[in-house]
């Protein structure tokens, strides 16, 4: 049994990544309709706006709450802003947004693709002479990294101000008091660490998403799995991906005081 889970997930992940390179060969050789582009990055990214601002705000308001925690025992709130920030930047923020977007964008563009798919909505595209790669895929799969990196942006801006905002009204800490300290704290690599998660978190998104929709068979019943494993996959991929960027991280960061 645990031997069949290994192989499923090597093959699936594997499938992933080959489905990736072959919208990636399209788009380089053949382009992609940049208002097709367009469109879903407004169905997508524009109607998750305020989804995002709402979970990032809280993301940096429940972070400042609990670090306050500590640094009470200790006398130093003084360094609240600098540490709620950095722990929103370079984690927490990016994950758990990107498990809000995963559960609404993959889930929205999986089950799209997956009825497309069973329907022989893709199939007839091709009888037409058309690349449902270059014409369907495609735009819905930039469409998401693009939007999903955007919201995910969006959000850490927001969950510094959700931070400063309780720190302001329920700690007793002063806006300016929690600003000071951020750039003392805050580091350029901390910054280029969430953004560059942010980036993979969405291309994580985008391909499973995507991949999962377009390989999508056996009904109506096939796209609730379908919508079930991209939910799950875009999950476990988003903790690997983070251990992954963050051991990197912190390599490079030992390297660099060495």
């Amino acid at each position: 049994m645990a031997i069949k889970i290994v192989v499923d997930l090597v093959r699936e992940t594997g499938a992933t990544i080959l489905f990736l390179l072959v919208v990636i060969r399209t788009v380089a050789r053949h382009g992609v309709s940049m208002s097709q582009v367009v469109d879903q990055i407004y169905v997508i990214g524009f109607r998750s706006l305020p989804t995002t601002i709402m979970a990032g705000s809280f993301v940096g308001a429940i972070m400042a709450i609990q670090i306050n925690l500590q640094l009470r025992d200790f006398g130093a709130q003084a360094f609240l802003g600098g540490l709620a920030t950095s722990v929103t930047i370079r984690n927490v923020g990016p994950v758990l947004i990107a498990f809000m977007l995963s559960g609404k964008v993959g889930a929205y563009t999986s089950a799209e693709l997956g009825t497309m798919r069973v329907t022989e909505q893709i199939d007839a595209i091709r009888c037409l002479g058309t690349d449902p790669i270059q014409y369907i895929i495609a735009p819905r799969m930039i469409g998401v990294v693009v939007s999903s990196f955007l919201l995910l942006i969006i959000g850490l801006m927001v969950g510094i101000g959700g931070g400063m905002a309780v720190s302001e009204y329920h700690l007793g800490i002063s806006a300016q008091n929690y600003i000071q300290n951020i750039p003392r704290l805050v580091s350029w690599s901390s910054v280029a660490t969430g953004i560059v998660k942010s980036f993979v978190f969405g291309v994580l998104i985008g391909a499973i998403a995507c991949y999962k929709g377009y390989s999508a068979s056996e009904g109506a019943a096939g796209v609730g799995r379908c919508v079930k494993r991209t939910a799950v996959e875009t999950l476990v991929s988003i903790i690997v991906a983070d251990f992954a960027i963050s051991s990197v991280s912190a390599f490079w960061h030992e390297l660099a005081f060495s």
